[in-house]
């Protein structure tokens, strides 16, 4: 399943979610355009939300309005539905309105590995390749892997640092497109809010703080979440 935290308020662009993409809400724009891959269900706190999403033929639970970050408001949702234990759960961003299918058919596919071969994996994300001048962008945040391509950490800053200047497209931005089962997802969601989390305000970083592994899928995407108004017109330029 697919749910998608639609919060209706945000300290940087406000009702972001509401906004028209090419003659639809941000929010069902992004819900159409996934649509093929799953059920989708919007998780809000805004009975206006839940209308909309009615509206357009989608399923939306109301949720607390207290929630911290959207994977909050997801496990909530989850548990609401009263979905199985080993029911993979798909978390994107209601901001994702041009996110390509393939990126989150990849980090589904991710999961249901986890799954078979019983690994030791909380989190399955996805990563792509950026050149150095948008890896100098803190809205675009970085992630740097081990050898088996789990995350070792996630930073709005320029990391890895390249003692030599070395100028490449060597650095690998993280979509924030989240995998689960519903149980990794209600266990995530019982681990208190860590000191990294809260410096960085990078909610997977409450995993690795205490001690599990988020698996990381490469993908080719254009795509990039809208959290301003010139991101919105960028998003525009490029895709309308």
């Amino acid at each position: 399943m697919i749910i998608i935290p639609a919060r209706l308020n945000s300290s940087r662009f406000e009702n972001k979610i509401l906004v028209d993409i090419l003659g639809l809400p941000m929010v069902i724009k992004t819900a159409k355009q996934v649509s093929s891959l799953d059920k989708v269900v919007i998780a809000t706190d805004s009975q206006e939300v839940i209308d909309l999403a009615h509206n357009y033929g989608f399923e939306a639970v109301m949720t607390s309005s207290s929630h911290q970050s959207g994977t909050d408001r997801i496990n909530e949702a989850v548990n609401i539905l009263g979905l199985a234990e080993d029911e993979i759960i798909v978390n994107v961003q209601g901001d994702e309105p041009f996110i390509e299918p393939s990126v989150i058919e990849a980090v589904i596919n991710r999961v249901k590995k986890v799954n078979k071969n019983n690994e030791d994996i909380m989190i399955t994300s996805c990563y792509k390749e950026i050149n150095s001048n948008l890896a100098d962008d803190p809205n675009h945040v970085k992630v740097i892997l081990d050898e088996d391509s789990n995350a070792i950490y996630f930073s709005r800053a320029k990391i890895p640092y390249h003692r030599d200047h070395y100028d490449s497209s060597s650095y690998y931005g993280h979509l924030g497109i989240y995998g689960f089962t519903k149980k990794s997802l209600n266990e995530f969601c019982k681990l208190k809010s860590s000191k990294l989390e809260n410096i960085e305000k990078l909610e997977q970083l409450r995993a690795i703080d205490n001690g599990h592994k988020i698996a990381m899928v490469k993908v080719i995407s254009k795509s990039f979440g809208i959290d301003t108004e010139d991101d919105l017109k960028n998003a525009i330029k490029i895709f309308g």
